[in-house]
């Protein structure tokens, strides 16, 4: 049978006949300690598997070099290539991250929140799921006086720092693009608009269709999660309409394919009879057909910006209570061959 009982200092104490307390100098090179006893404890400690418990470490030190990050999927390029930079810079200076995902649930996001707070991380870097409701969970991080950094997804009303683009001018630049294309009718998939950033593509979207005098039908605006599902569902639901869109411009490069995929399997000329635009610039964008055009967030500029925020604040003695600080960057529409007509 495996014994699993985890060693303690005081194991390796008890086989060398020392103290607890000569065993904890000797693992962490006390200059109290001969050679000859560290190289001991150091033989026994390997023999006995001992692992250091972190987070007691982290409790008697106040820190513990580990920081959060909440994402609501790590498949996404947007988000791994955020995670990817984010811990480049911070390896640099000593920290390691743990990785959690939302899955878009608001129980698993405060799930994962109690998880890292628990764990004694020095900060959390945070983009918010889609079913976020309540921010009582992000406020429990700052009572706690832990830098809270978000990005992508993020609220106004709690008062940290915040990296992301400018979702209203991207749905603007969308929205212009296609009405060069010749595009009268223009339907967007959204993502729900409680979260700020949807609302916001929201806002660009219908603020652009108003300034171009374009019919702005509430059947041509659709909320969803967007999923690759969801595209498929939406994009059913608007070919459906007795009066189809000329063209669908999608909040989400997955929800995006979906839509692709539905129009393919219908054989509609694509962007001929319905141009198509997504959103995130994701690998696959560029390997379907047709290629689909789609806008630039600028991933690695974002992971490293929230990384050099969250140590900025570490830096600081005592911790300084967060303002909000917002950095936006200027999204970039890549036109590939779903919406542009004209070269047809």
């Amino acid at each position: 049978m495996i014994n699993k009982k985890k060693t303690t200092i005081k194991d390796i104490a008890s086989v060398l006949k020392i103290s607890p307390a000569a065993v904890s100098k000797a693992l962490h090179d006390d200059s109290r300690i001969s050679a000859k006893t560290k190289a001991a404890v150091k033989k026994v400690a390997a023999e006995l598997n001992y692992q250091p418990n972190h987070l007691a470490s982290a409790l008697r030190k106040g820190k513990s070099n580990l920081v959060g990050v909440i994402v609501p999927r790590a498949n996404s390029n947007f988000f791994s290539s955020v995670i990817q930079n984010i811990e480049e810079v911070l390896n640099k200076e000593g920290y390691n991250i743990i990785i959690t995902q939302s899955h878009e649930s608001f129980k698993k996001e405060c799930n994962n929140i109690d998880t890292l707070l628990f764990t004694q991380v020095d900060g959390i870097i945070a983009s918010m799921a889609n079913e976020t409701i309540s921010l009582d969970y992000y406020e429990k991080i700052k009572s706690k006086g832990i830098p809270l950094i978000l990005f992508d997804r993020g609220e106004n009303d709690l008062n940290v720092d915040y990296i992301g683009i400018n979702d209203y001018n991207s749905s603007h630049m969308i929205v212009e693009h296609l009405v060069e294309q010749g595009c009268k009718r223009i339907a967007h998939i959204g993502g729900y608009k409680r979260t700020r950033i949807f609302n916001n593509r929201i806002k660009g979207y219908i603020d652009a269709i108003k300034k171009h005098n374009l019919p702005l039908d509430s059947e041509l605006l659709i909320e969803s999660n967007l999923t690759i599902e969801d595209g498929r569902e939406k994009m059913i639901q608007l070919l459906a309409l007795k009066n189809r869109p000329d063209a669908v411009y999608v909040a989400g490069d997955y929800a995006a394919l979906g839509a692709l995929q539905v129009l393919n399997e219908q054989n509609i000329n694509i962007p001929k009879d319905i141009a198509l635009v997504g959103f995130g610039n994701e690998p696959f964008t560029a390997m379907v057909t047709p290629a689909m055009s789609s806008i630039e967030q600028h991933s690695a500029e974002i992971g490293k910006l929230a990384a050099l925020k969250f140590l900025e604040h570490a830096k600081k003695e005592p911790f300084v209570k967060q303002t909000l600080n917002k950095v936006i960057l200027d999204a970039e529409l890549i036109v590939r061959d779903s919406s542009n007509v004209k070269a047809q």
